[in-house]
């Protein structure tokens, strides 16, 4: 966060000196009040200028530290006991993990609830806002379930080229069937594509046909 420092009659103007170089208005700030300053006896002797501080905020911060907070909330009328912690990756995303004990409530069937929970996550964060990315995570879950469909993906696709025959697999998010392609999509003997409507869309593996 860009800070400055500025001195002036009144604290005022000090702040109006510093909102000036600094390009901003005062709802963007947080301001600080070093000095109040204070006039000169008889405007002669002992004046002292008011000296402030004011620092430009944050807004991708604060919109993180609100959908941590959020989160935590959620989790606390669950009845779990958790800490929640946030990252910035690459591409403006948002990561944001879960740590504590009982996290198979947080995580549930295939990732269904965790998954949920990133949804009503993002809504929160993104309303009325620019798009921020946001990935829930529970103790590596997100790496574990990607690595299971990585393997998933590899299996199917030997089993496609052996048999000649399409192999079609259970309904996933997009997250999740981003991954089955992104492994097979250097691979010259299969192809994929999605079929369905969400929630029931499906990445289907067939053999490629030469031309």
């Amino acid at each position: 966060m860009k800070s400055i420092e500025r001195s002036a009659k009144s604290v005022e103007d000090a702040i109006a000196e510093a909102l000036e170089e600094l390009q901003t208005s005062r709802d963007n700030v947080e301001i600080e009040v070093l000095e109040e300053g204070a006039k000169a006896f008889l405007g002669l002797i002992g004046g002292k200028q008011a000296r402030v501080r004011v620092t430009v905020r944050d807004e991708k911060e604060e919109r993180a530290k609100a959908a941590v907070e959020f989160l935590q909330g959620i989790l606390e009328r669950m009845g779990l006991v958790c800490t929640v912690g946030y990252e910035w990756e690459p591409d403006n995303v948002l990561k944001i993990c879960i740590d504590g004990n009982e996290l198979g409530l947080v995580i549930g069937r295939r990732g269904e609830t965790l998954d949920a929970l990133q949804y009503v996550v993002s809504l929160a964060m993104n309303r009325n806002n620019e798009w921020i990315r946001v990935i829930l995570d529970a103790e590596g879950y997100r790496d574990r379930r990607a690595k299971t469909l990585e393997n998933l993906a590899l299996r199917l696709a030997d089993r496609v080229k052996r048999t000649g025959r399409r192999a079609v697999l259970d309904p996933m998010n997009a997250m999740e069937r981003r991954i089955i392609h992104l492994t097979l999509e250097d691979d010259r003997a299969v192809h994929t594509h999605s079929e369905g409507e969400a929630p029931f869309r499906r990445v289907v593996i067939a053999p490629r046909r030469n031309r």
